[in-house]
């Protein structure tokens, strides 16, 4: 039964990784161009420069980042308090279903964002 957890967190997180690779570039320009504001004609000029896609697509990349690493401690707490349980079912128990609602959860916000994307992308 562990095995199974384990090998869809292990799928879930190279996902991820994979997913997001790409984007860490956009966010870094974006955040880049964000440094220039105001440095023109004024701060409304500079903004229409930047794009209102690039701002957004830097805030999506930060809450993805920042729910990533809730999600990697959510497994290594999970992982920690199964290892210690010392075969205490209750304790067991609470340890899987913490495993299962962290992968149930980033699997909600992977899919959330897919959607996203795919509405954004479609509007512009």
């Amino acid at each position: 039964m562990s095995k199974k957890y384990l090998n869809a967190s292990l799928f879930v997180w190279l996902m991820t990784a994979i997913a997001s690779l790409p984007h860490s570039a956009w966010a870094f320009d974006a955040l880049d161009k964000l440094q220039n504001i105001g440095s023109n004609n004024g701060p409304y000029e500079s903004v229409d420069k930047i794009g209102l896609s690039n701002v957004i697509g830097a805030v999506v990349q930060g809450a993805l980042g920042l729910i990533g690493t809730i999600f990697l401690i959510l497994m290594l707490y999970a992982g920690y308090n199964w290892m210690t349980a010392r075969g205490e079912e209750e304790k067991v128990t609470k340890a899987k279903d913490t495993l299962t609602r962290a992968i149930i959860g980033i699997i909600i916000v992977i899919g959330s964002y897919a959607i996203w994307a795919f509405i954004f992308s479609a509007l512009f």
